[in-house]
């Protein structure tokens, strides 16, 4: 089934491009003017794992890491992901996270520009298993359209902070 649903956002993301952006929406902003290829910013063209990161006092650390392959235009991202949620074997595990950090540093998300953000879970609440995190990328005008994915096992509490996103190492 999740497969079925990734194909599913994958089709609708690019029929959504291919259509005139909606109002209110922001468009993935391109870090090289005058650019062909499609950005690395929409859904459809990002890859996105998370990892177990170091704990710190009091917080599990997960990392969401993107990365774009060859053939993507590069393009600047800000702040934490929005509409964030984490589903265990397709269910939605009911934790509404909240986001912390500096949301206006922009930066440069493209081939060979990986990124991250964290995901930081308070250790003194009782934790749900989750295996996938859905969420919207922002760019620094506003959203971007679309909803990424990233796969990789994690435990969220109340009280999840989602971390703005940064630089990546290639």
């Amino acid at each position: 089934m999740r497969m079925t649903r990734k194909f599913a956002v994958a089709v609708a993301t690019t029929v959504l491009f291919t259509g005139v952006v909606g109002a209110g929406a922001a468009q993935a902003s391109p870090a090289a003017a005058g650019g062909s290829a499609p950005s690395a910013c929409r859904p459809a063209n990002h890859l996105a794992k998370i990892t177990e990161g170091p704990a710190s006092s009091g917080h599990s650390h997960y990392r969401v890491t993107l990365t774009a392959p060859r053939g993507y235009e590069s393009c600047k991202l800000a702040g934490s992901p929005t509409d964030v949620r984490f589903s265990n074997h397709g269910s939605d595990v009911g934790i509404t996270p909240g986001r912390y950090g500096d949301q206006t540093t922009v930066v440069t998300f493209g081939p060979g520009h990986p990124v991250h953000f964290d995901i930081q879970v308070p250790n003194n609440a009782h934790g749900i298993a989750a295996q996938e995190a859905s969420f919207t990328l922002r760019a620094p005008d506003g959203e971007i359209p679309g909803t990424s994915f990233a796969d990789g096992k994690l435990t969220v509490a109340a009280g999840t902070l989602i971390g703005p996103v940064e630089r990546g190492e290639s």
